[in-house]
């Protein structure tokens, strides 16, 4: 993951209702949520939701898949595991990190 495609996903899980939808997806794992659900879940407008789902999906942290009539949307959890791996590339300067429950604390 390079620098722009990690402002696109921080970018587009800084609001409200777009964080709470991919957090949602997560839950819901590989098999993801039809977008009616997922808006009854969040108790948002479809519409309003449609327009969150397309942002998500341009950071490439969602895809959608048409299933009969339906659209099923996923979190694409490589996009995150990619994000968290540039964001803490660096980390515990540069020394390999530990699991945190068995590592001290790395100050910054």
């Amino acid at each position: 993951m390079d620098e722009d495609q990690a402002l696109a996903a921080l970018a587009a899980l800084a609001q409200s209702v777009r964080l709470r939808a991919y957090r949602a997806l997560v839950q819901a794992g590989p098999d993801g949520l039809p977008a009616g659900e997922l808006a009854t879940a969040l108790q948002v407008a479809p519409n309003a939701l449609s327009f969150h789902l397309k942002e998500l999906t341009h950071a490439g942290l969602v895809r959608s898949q048409r299933h009969g009539r339906h659209l099923i949307y996923r979190a694409t959890f490589d996009t995150m595991n990619a994000l968290l791996a540039y964001l803490t590339e660096n980390c515990c300067q540069g020394q390999a990190c530990t699991p945190l429950g068995a590592r001290r604390a790395c100050v910054a």
